[in-house]
């Protein structure tokens, strides 16, 4: 069966994965209100009362689905124009797009992220994220993967594009495997 939604790391994932989300909830609400309304059609107690715990033990999967839904539904997916400039670097190097990644202390929704041979840099829309603690727990992360824990938070666009001109390309480094591990680590971070 051929998935129609994007993966994490591509562009149009957070839009893709609202539209799913929003049909899980949708379902999930649908099912517990269908259980509790045939509980008015049947005179068994019995029946009322599996009818009345269907729909309570239904709460639970539809809430963990809605939890995520509403803690990221401020993070739409980039502008094309956004994803245009970024999108002519994917020769050079690898970029993932709309990861949300989470740590205790915040949420860091990034629009795009490069992998790089000499770092993984990220470009974080949220005026409230604090890039110094983001780095320091991308760092953290990265270490205990044991990757090098070269991170970087930009919060500015100007100067994420600026980084992104002065990156060489991934090929003229030797490839040790780490930049798709890194990959695979960040969206395994990303909500």
């Amino acid at each position: 069966m051929k998935n129609h939604g994007k993966n994490k790391g591509e562009y149009g994932y957070r839009t893709s994965h609202r539209k799913m989300q929003l049909c899980m909830v949708a379902f999930g609400a649908v099912m517990i209100l269908i259980q509790l309304g045939a509980r008015g059609f049947t005179d068994n107690s019995s029946v009322k009362n599996i009818l009345t715990v269907m729909a309570v033990l239904s709460v639970l999967p539809t809430a963990n689905v809605a939890s995520p839904l509403l803690a990221a539904w401020r993070y739409k997916t980039p502008p094309e124009a956004f994803y245009s400039r970024v999108h002519a670097y994917e020769e050079h190097f690898m970029i993932l797009y709309e990861l949300i990644i989470t740590s205790k202390e915040a949420m860091m929704p990034m629009d795009a992220v490069i992998v790089h041979p000499t770092g993984i840099y990220c470009y974080c829309t949220s005026e409230r994220a604090d890039a110094k603690k983001g780095e320091e727990y991308l760092n953290g992360m990265l270490t205990a993967h044991r990757l090098d824990p070269d991170s970087k938070i930009i919060k500015d666009e100007k100067i994420f594009f600026q980084r992104l001109e002065s990156l060489k390309p991934a090929s003229e480094y030797d490839d040790d495997g780490s930049v798709e591990y890194a990959a695979e680590l960040l969206k395994q971070l990303s909500m």
